[in-house]
């Protein structure tokens, strides 16, 4: 039996946001079930690995606690089953409307696992370490999304979409600052919100960092 705890429910709100991200990414990709499988897993799961594999929990959580995967594994098939049975066709797979959902996913996943980073991290001893923690932070909300966009052959959002890392750096400083004033719960409520808050006007403003060219 798993306590429900506010660090529960936002990593497991994380999860499923992230799966059906890396879901929808294989679907546009006309993947294959074990593919579409695989990406949604991975997609959830692959920055906590990271995190896991950096600060040396062995084996990492993933391995540990199956509940994760198991309800990654489980948004995946329910989002297979909507769109396999409501015969979506690619043209709604790229209509603005796809794109609003998986930015609206993409923000909640960041946003969730951002904070279930840093939380991660104190627990694991490394509280006193202000930099260590903004930096396993955004390593656990971008590493499932850069490890979903390398398999499915595309540029990782990180580095082209719409203040992405930054606003995952974002959350991550706030809820550091905030932690000693306002307690470890409310402090990950209002940063999650924080990096959701950021992704979304920068999609709808179109606020992107300067490029070269």
């Amino acid at each position: 039996m798993y306590e429900i705890t506010v660090f529960f429910v936002i990593e497991i709100i994380g999860t499923v946001a992230f799966a059906c991200s890396g879901a929808m990414v294989a679907i546009k990709k006309q993947l294959d079930l074990l593919g579409i499988i695989v990406l949604g897993v991975i997609t959830a799961v692959g920055g906590g690995m990271i995190r896991d594999m950096l600060i040396g929990i062995e084996p990492p959580t993933l391995f540990v606690n199956p509940v994760y995967v198991l309800a990654a594994f489980c948004a995946v098939m329910v989002l297979f089953c909507i769109v396999k049975f409501r015969n979506m066709s690619m043209t709604a797979l790229e209509s603005v409307t796809y794109e609003r959902v998986m930015n609206l996913l993409d923000a909640i996943g960041l946003g969730a696992f951002t904070v279930v980073g840093i939380d991660t991290a104190i627990a694991a001893g490394f509280g006193e370490y202000h930099f260590l923690m903004i930096f396993l932070g955004v390593i656990t909300g971008v590493g499932g999304g850069i490890l979903r966009d390398i398999m499915a052959g595309q540029t990782p959002a990180v580095l082209r979409k719409h203040i992405y890392g930054c606003a995952s750096i974002a959350g991550a400083v706030c809820y550091t600052l905030l932690l000693n004033y306002i307690g470890a719960d409310m402090a990950m409520i209002v940063s999650a919100v924080l990096v959701v808050v950021i992704r979304v006007l920068a999609r709808h403003y179109k606020w992107n960092l300067p490029r070269a060219m």
